[in-house]
């Protein structure tokens, strides 16, 4: 059976068409996981309170099991002290959509859970907003201050951007900017 293409039929699909394609596809503003995942390497600058220094940089991005990954990043100050720093990081959907909890340490019951900021240890959590994957670090200091890291690496055609600023109770102490590239596998 055919139905016949009223005009008023015609106009409520002609709208519906234009309206899905200003639209355009729901998640296209949004990047998951997996196109993040790689090893990275740069060199960056950091600048703050009275330090000016270069740093060598890498970053692996990796599935660390079911809806799971890790961050493993490695930072080497070109400096006197030569000082090298790495960390490694594990994260875990949250019920809020590309917002991720960090997975730090066990509880009583063997379930990876966040660290306890309250113990002086980092609230770490991390989200994906467009081509950014952002990882936040809040610590109490002891005083009850606050410190907040944050390493914003946004996706670029040969690897990422990585912007890093440390901020302690509204003053910035350090910044850090890089490209790194994206290694073959």
């Amino acid at each position: 059976m055919k139905i016949p293409a009223t005009p008023r039929i015609m106009r409520a699909l002609l709208l519906f068409l234009a309206a899905a394609a200003l639209a355009g596809p729901a998640s296209s503003a949004e990047t998951s996981i997996e196109a993040f995942y790689g090893k990275y390497m740069g060199q960056g600058v950091t600048s703050g309170e009275d330090e000016f220094s270069k740093r060598d940089l890498s970053v692996h991005i990796k599935p660390a099991g079911k809806d799971k990954f890790t961050i493993h990043w490695i930072t080497f100050t070109r400096s006197a002290s030569g000082k090298r720093k790495e960390y490694s990081i594990s994260f875990k959907p949250s019920d809020r959509k590309n917002v991720f909890g960090s997975a730090m340490k066990k509880n009583l019951f063997g379930k990876s859970v966040p660290l306890d900021p309250l113990k002086g240890e980092p609230y770490v959590w991390a989200r994906i907003h467009g081509k950014t994957l952002t990882v936040h670090a809040m610590l109490i200091t002891d005083d009850g201050g606050y410190e907040m890291q944050v390493y914003d690496r946004t996706l670029t055609e040969g690897g990422m951007d990585l912007k890093f600023s440390r901020v302690r109770d509204g003053k910035t102490l350090k910044q850090i900017t890089s490209s790194l590239l994206k290694l073959s596998e």
